[in-house]
């Protein structure tokens, strides 16, 4: 399963229906946490999300609503006796901080500790760019191996089916038949997480071809020169971000309390940038499914029906 659940979209002050920021993202066997405000633990009940299910803890930056439940979420992963390990990325220069943090959670947890800088992988699949803020802040991109799909009227015409599907694709080719000739490329899925900045390249290159893009949405437009004193985004340029990336869906969020809890006007401002793109206002305790994965057999080979499998070669 590939989800996000919205644990909280307040910026830096929550209001009466928005927590401070927490998102989470089943990504398959993987659970990853990104910018745990304070409250996140709680929200994390009303959700539904165990805390036995968080693999990676990702922190965008150190400022307090991105980071100051991180505490609470490691204390309650203690006492549920979460017994794997759990790796938490964060910028270098938020060190102190991030340690001062762990120190006051409760012990028992097998916490690895990642201080990125600069632009690259940090594990495997998962990327950082650097953003445009006031203290060093990191977008992070997840992204699924690119793939093939199978087509099924080629399949049947090679007497390939059943298990010998799965044995192809890890294989590469199966006696005389090969994978490419009863297939076609498919991208991987693509996620990407960009918190508080300005305009940047680093969030460009992350938003890029994204299937699934969280983006802050502070000011809304009539807002920008707050947005550029304090380098946020404002709702139009979350769109625009979206719209030069050609991303499928846009999850706006990190609304500043200024504009209560209605969030439409930043989804109209967000949206008249970003025609061809999906827009959602990000509500609190929300599940967001990640879109299914572009299927162009029919476009590239007039075919019905086609079969797409996973990197592991299961469909």
């Amino acid at each position: 399963m590939r989800e996000l659940v919205v644990l909280g979209t307040a910026s830096q002050v929550p209001t009466r229906t928005r927590n401070h920021n927490g998102y989470y993202l089943r990504w398959d066997g993987e659970g990853l946490l990104f910018d745990p405000g304070e409250g996140t633990q709680r929200q994390m009940i009303h959700a539904g999300v165990a805390a036995g299910h968080i693999t990676r803890i990702c922190l965008t930056h150190v400022h307090g609503d991105h980071c100051y439940g991180l505490p609470g979420v490691l204390s309650r992963m203690a006492l549920d006796g979460v017994g794997h390990p759990v790796h938490l990325h964060y910028p270098a220069t938020g060190d102190p901080v991030v340690r001062a943090l762990v120190a006051v959670s409760s012990p028992g947890v097998d916490l690895r500790l990642h201080p990125h800088s600069g632009a690259g992988p940090v594990a495997d699949g998962l990327e950082i760019r650097p953003l445009k803020h006031r203290i060093e802040t990191y977008g992070y991109l997840l992204t699924e191996p690119d793939g093939r799909t199978f087509l099924p009227e080629l399949l049947r015409a090679a007497g390939i089916a059943g298990p010998d599907v799965g044995r192809l694709q890890r294989l590469g080719a199966l006696g005389a038949v090969r994978l490419e000739a009863v297939s076609i490329p498919r991208a991987g899925q693509r996620f990407a997480f960009i918190m508080d900045t300005a305009p940047c390249p680093g969030a460009e290159e992350l938003a890029e071809g994204t299937d699934l893009l969280v983006a802050e949405s502070t000011f809304s437009d009539d807002d920008g020169g707050l947005a550029r004193q304090y380098l946020h985004l404002t709702a139009g340029q979350a769109g625009e971000l979206a719209a030069n990336g050609k991303s499928r869906t846009l999850v706006l969020t990190h609304f500043s309390s200024r504009y209560g809890d209605d969030a439409t006007l930043l989804a109209e401002q967000a949206r008249a940038r970003a025609p061809g793109t999906a827009v959602i206002a990000a509500r609190d305790l929300e599940r967001i499914a990640v879109p299914p994965r572009r299927q162009r057999a029919r476009e590239a080979a007039g075919h019905t029906t086609a079969i797409g499998l996973n990197h592991d070669g299961s469909s």
